[in-house]
């Protein structure tokens, strides 16, 4: 570096490497300056000016330099070095391979280099690559422990883990007898672990044990040492000694359930899908209750019988594990029983069981058979678990009255204020909800989770404005929305988005999405300062771990509804274009061809006068927050806060096709994700794809309503279709006529059949009539009226869900708002609407969409005259906490 200046200029070429290290920027410029004056075209000098003005914000300027520096200097490994180091700080990371590749054509042995290039391979999942570049490493640098372990890794990442053993073991022996150090115990161990894990990946478990058992004195993490060596003990088959060691930790942890799990296993009493034979459950049954003796505080002991009991036993289990945690007042425990809700019969004995506890202590102040009085709350909690209850059940009813009564006896608790916030949810009535969840947060000003639960009920209600004001109070002075950005707090922008695209606005609805979408990027570059670092601090299970969690990140359930909601937005823009675009090309149409070319021009003009205008703003904003080592603070400026750009999309089917490819890719087998592919390829023209998407729905459920709905439209689009002409439509129509007999549903049918055939099969069920009654009007449309009738046939029946939850209505309020959308705006009915509405009245009286009569909506109702007191309570509070919390001015124009 700098081999070609003179000792002095060389010495200030030294200084500027240092300075870029220890971040002392201005100290680097100045002595690029002095070098530059002397010798203004010295290319290495140039590139290192460059990549410490990057280094300070002032990006033009560094990649015009280090461009500079590069063409003065072709063959120097340095300047190819900094001009891939700035691709990299840019994200830009083929094109800082290609660069680092050209840097080692000039210097094939420079370790700073390799080691860049080995982090950038490992972030893109290069692992051929990687595995030759930490090979290079490792000979140029034998004696380095970091060079072994990341040799070893990047084999185990590239699919072989026997040859990451084999690597590990050679470097082991290159070690004293007396290795590691006190300083190196942790370290080492890590590494033994790692390595007895990739044994146990390999399937040698005996040798993997036998080393296990060699090596323990060096292990430090005795936990991870027996979790480890129970593993390989029952792998190999030795359950005895595996039993033993299981109820060893769990003297260590008793609450820990995979523990019992392991257990259970070694015993024999495992079953995929929870169900037991009898005899099965009795041993079952006697196991928990030793365990129970040598670890009666254990709450997991007590809760994980209550999964295989049936009936009487099942019902003293409840019994015992209930009664403690209702007089202790915990607000948890219905989320803790929920999942037993889905198990056949158990819902109808907790509710007989909390029903009689409630009637012994509302008569007699006592549990049944016990001779000690219970407090006052031990009402209060039982009727809030009987609301609870009731609301799983869809009895609103009931759990109002329930939840009304607790709060009447003790109206201080705010637990039972969500809770009567998220029935009136489900019931319905989100605006009702949004402000008994105000009321909630008013009693608690400083409870940052009450006041998140609050802003999500609000944002359901699409209260978009008074959410945002509720969600900053927990947020920076300053730009606080952007807080929340910078936050990734993506459940607000999910709720924000899913909001705005209910109220039309696309615009700020795709903000919202794309924001979600930043998030998960920024996550996947936020695993790459981590290449170097678990390798030095020898954290390998974990680092692998990452790394295969990041390799499926993209299927994370928040991921998956962004790019849903992202690709609705853009099939909605495709569908209904933006009307300031359409009426900007109405006035471009009636100029003549030479005017369209100058209106243009001075569009572009103005366009760019403005970015400039902005660039130099923020470039004086940003210069009063220089700190000391040069580097600027810049506050990126959102140019489009509204997303108003973002609806102004050229293609948006093209840009709906970049999340539907990562969806196909790490969402397969959603339904969601092939309806959406069906939608965009029919859009598009592309039909095979339309036709794998259809195929795909059929492999994932062919009973369901969209994947009729989609089938029908796909063969009536086809059918429609001009004869082919080209080759291209000769191939297509060959593939159809081919696959199409190799689906049961149209094999030999006509489109009318096979929907006559599905109504028979669902005549049940309200979606599938009403997925039929849809088909039925496009592919007859002079038959709409029957189509209606279909709908209107259906009967609410009473069923059972699974056996679980007793017999209920099996009609949903989500359903019957979908099929009142589809009267109204698909089949273009008001009246068939209006009847439907009517009838809708009489099941859901708590629906503000419907009017129910006893929602908010409306204005006479008992509820809504309630939830103005409310609000009257909630305003007072929010003026006499202005002083504690001065931001609650919003809360004051809160409709209902």
């Amino acid at each position: 570096m700098g081999a070609s200046l003179p000792p002095k200029e060389a010495n200030l070429f030294k200084l500027i490497v240092k300075s870029y290290e220890t971040k002392q920027y201005k100290k680097g410029l100045k002595a690029a300056d002095q070098i530059l004056k002397k010798f203004p075209e010295h290319g290495e000098t140039l590139s290192m000016k460059g990549l410490t003005l990057n280094c300070m914000d002032r990006k033009p300027e560094a990649y015009e330099l280090v461009r500079l520096g590069l063409k003065n200097d072709l063959k120097s490994h340095v300047c190819w070095h900094v001009y891939g180091l700035l691709y990299r700080s840019d994200r830009e990371y083929r094109e800082a391979i290609k660069c680092y590749r050209n840097a080692l054509k000039i210097d094939p042995d420079n370790i700073e280099i390799l080691r860049d290039l080995s982090l950038l391979q490992a972030q893109m999942r290069d692992l051929k690559g990687f595995v030759e570049t930490r090979q290079q490493l490792l000979t140029l640098k034998p004696n380095h422990r970091m060079n072994w372990i990341g040799f070893s890794v990047a084999h185990h990442l590239n699919s072989n883990p026997s040859k990451a053993v084999e690597i590990l073991e050679a470097y082991e022996g290159t070690l004293e007898d007396d290795y590691p150090p006190e300083s190196e115990r942790c370290e080492h161990g890590e590494m033994l672990l790692y390595k007895i894990s990739l044994l146990d990946e390999c399937g040698f478990f005996e040798r993997a044990l036998d080393e296990l058992h060699k090596k323990e004195p060096k292990i430090v993490d005795k936990l991870s040492y027996k979790e480890q060596e129970v593993s390989l003990l029952v792998k190999l088959g030795r359950l005895e000694e595996g039993k033993n060691l299981y109820k060893t930790l769990l003297a260590i942890n008793p609450d820990n359930y995979r523990y019992y799990e392991g257990l259970q296993v070694c015993i024999g009493l495992v079953s995929k899908n929870s169900e037991y034979a009898p005899e099965d459950i009795e041993r079952l049954d006697e196991l928990y209750k030793s365990l129970g003796q040598q670890n009666g505080w254990s709450s997991a002991v007590k809760r994980l019988p209550l999964d295989f009991l049936q009936g009487d036993k099942f019902r003293d289990a409840a019994d015992t594990y209930i009664r403690p945690l209702l007089t202790k007042g915990v607000p948890s425990l219905f989320s803790d029983l929920s999942p037993l809700y889905d198990q056949p019969g158990k819902a109808d004995i907790l509710e007989q069981l909390i029903l009689w506890l409630e009637n012994s202590v509302r008569s007699s102040g006592q549990y049944p058979g016990s001779t000690e009085k219970e407090p006052p709350s031990t009402l209060m909690w039982i009727l809030f678990l009987l609301a609870q209850h009731y609301d799983r059940r869809g009895q609103y009813d009931i759990a109002l009255s329930k939840i009304d009564e607790a709060i009447k006896h003790t109206p201080t608790v705010i637990d039972l204020y969500s809770v009567k916030s998220r029935i009136l949810k489900h019931a319905g009535d989100a605006a009702a909800s949004a402000a008994l969840a105000d009321e909630a947060r008013c009693m608690d000003l400083a409870d940052r989770y009450i006041n998140s639960e609050c802003v999500k009920r609000m944002l359901q209600a699409d209260q978009v404005a008074l959410a945002e004001k509720t969600a900053v109070l927990f947020t920076k002075d300053g730009d606080q929305h952007n807080n929340l950005h910078d936050m990734q707090c993506m459940w607000y922008e999910l709720a924000s988005g899913e909001s705005y695209f209910r109220q039309g606005d696309l615009g700020r609805a795709l903000k919202n999405y794309l924001a979600v979408e930043k998030h998960y990027a920024d996550i996947t570059e936020d695993q790459f300062d981590f290449h170097s670092y678990c390798l030095r601090k020898m954290t390998l299970r974990a680092y692998v771990d990452m790394l295969r969690f990041q390799d499926r990140l993209h299927s994370e359930p928040y991921f998956k509804k962004a790019a849903i909601g992202a690709i609705r937005c853009y099939i909605k823009l495709y569908d209904s274009p933006p009307k300031s675009s359409t009426a900007e090309d109405d006035s471009m149409s009636n100029l003549l061809p030479s005017q369209k070319k100058k209106m243009r021009q001075k569009q572009r003009k103005a366009e760019a006068r403005a970015k400039k205008e902005a660039y130099v703003k923020n470039e004086e904003t940003n210069n009063s927050g220089v700190s000391k080592s040069g580097k600027r603070n810049v506050k990126p400026v959102d140019t489009d806060p509204h997303g108003e750009k973002l609806v102004q999309v050229e293609d948006p089917l093209l840009e709906a096709t970049k999340y539907l490819k990562l969806l196909q890719k790490h969402s397969p087998d959603s339904l969601d994700t092939h309806v959406l592919s069906f939608e965009v390829n029919m859009r598009k023209q592309k039909i095979l794809l339309a036709f794998q998407a259809v195929k795909q729905l059929l492999r994932l459920d062919a009973e369901h309503p969209d994947s009729h709905r989609c089938l029908i439209k796909f063969f009536c689009k086809v059918d429609s279709m001009p004869a082919p002409t080209t080759d291209g439509e000769k191939l297509i129509w060959s593939v159809l006529d081919a696959e199409r007999p190799l689906i049961s549903q149209v094999h030999e049918r006509s489109l009318m059949e096979a929907n006559e055939v599905f109504l028979e099969k669902h005549k049940d069920s309200l979606m599938h009539r009403a997925a039929v009654a849809e088909m039925l009007n496009l592919l007859e449309p002079q038959r709409k009226s029957e189509a209606i009738k279909l709908i209107e046939e259906s009967t609410n029946n009473m069923v059972p869900r699974n056996g679980a939850l007793g017999p209920i209505r099996e009609w949903k309020l989500k359903e019957c708002i979908a099929i009142h959308k589809l009267l109204e705006t698909g089949l273009v009915d008001h009246a068939a609407a209006s009847r439907w509405k009517t009838r809708c009245l009489e099941l859901f009286p708590y629906s503000a969409y419907f009017e129910g009569s006893l929602s908010s909506a409306v204005p006479n109702s008992v509820n809504n005259q309630t939830f103005k007191d409310a609000e009257m309570i909630g305003a007072n509070r929010n003026a006499s906490s202005v002083s504690d919390n001065g931001k609650l001015d919003g809360f004051k124009d809160l409709t209902i």
